[in-house]
């Protein structure tokens, strides 16, 4: 039997992002679940204002700190960087073939970093959290004119004579019916992504803790506590080296 080795992998910006993000992510379901029932719950239009304000300010964090994550992409540890977490390079796909044979055959290769199958699934999460955060800042701006599109939306909007730092959401009174109409139909394929993009994005989550307990239990390596200790336990020498600084 191979002697456990334990490796320093995932530094502690890694650690933070991930556990903010999930806390983010759970906030925000749950208010997004609210606001697409609150014509079921009863829920005023003070009562949509309020859930949509903790929405944003929620949003405000999940946003900043995946902004933080992609920019320690360039300058965090080696396992932190691009060249760990994107699919491809040299040998990538050979080394993708190699995984899946021995995962098949029932030795599994272990890593330090994200497995090959793993790479694809960390971009896909990116990317879809990075569309998430923009579509979101974007409708801010149009529900509740809240930063960074909140005054561009209100100047557009505002009815002749109406200063447009005075706008409140649900006052046609104070929206030029036609620009509301037309800002209406700007926001309308936003909308549609968010709302997409979120019922995609909590099916991909739910595959990902699927294919970590599997390979938790599969590869082993604790993979779930390096999360929380940064280190892993490798009884396998590691299939992938370090990344050239």
């Amino acid at each position: 039997m191979n002697q456990l080795k334990t490796y320093r992998v995932w530094d502690a910006s890694v650690r933070w992002f991930h556990w903010i993000n999930l806390l983010c992510v759970l906030g925000l379901i749950a208010v997004a679940v609210a606001i697409l029932n609150a014509k079921t719950l009863g829920v005023s239009d003070d009562g949509k204002i309020l859930l949509k304000t903790v929405h944003v300010w929620i949003g405000y964090v999940f946003a900043l700190n995946l902004l933080w994550r992609l920019l320690w992409a360039f300058v965090g540890g080696p396992w932190a960087r691009w060249r760990a977490i994107l699919p491809g390079g040299r040998g990538y796909l050979k080394e993708t073939g190699r995984y899946l044979a021995d995962f098949s055959a029932g030795r599994p290769r272990q890593y330090l970093g994200h497995n090959p199958l793993g790479r694809i699934a960390v971009t896909l999460l990116l990317l879809l959290l990075l569309t998430q955060a923009v579509t979101g800042l974007v409708l801010a701006g149009t529900d509740i004119f809240y930063p960074p599109f909140g005054s561009w939306i209100a100047g557009w909007i505002a009815a002749p004579g109406v200063d447009p730092a005075t706008l409140v959401p649900y006052a046609p009174q104070l929206y030029d019916e036609a620009a509301y109409q037309a800002m209406r139909d700007f926001r309308k394929p936003f909308i549609s992504v968010h709302e997409f993009n979120f019922y995609l994005l909590i099916a991909v989550i739910l595959v990902h803790v699927l294919a970590v307990v599997v390979t938790e239990l599969r590869e082993g390596g604790s993979i779930i506590s390096a999360m929380f200790t940064g280190k892993k336990l490798l009884s396998e020498p590691p299939a992938d080296q370090p990344p050239a600084e």
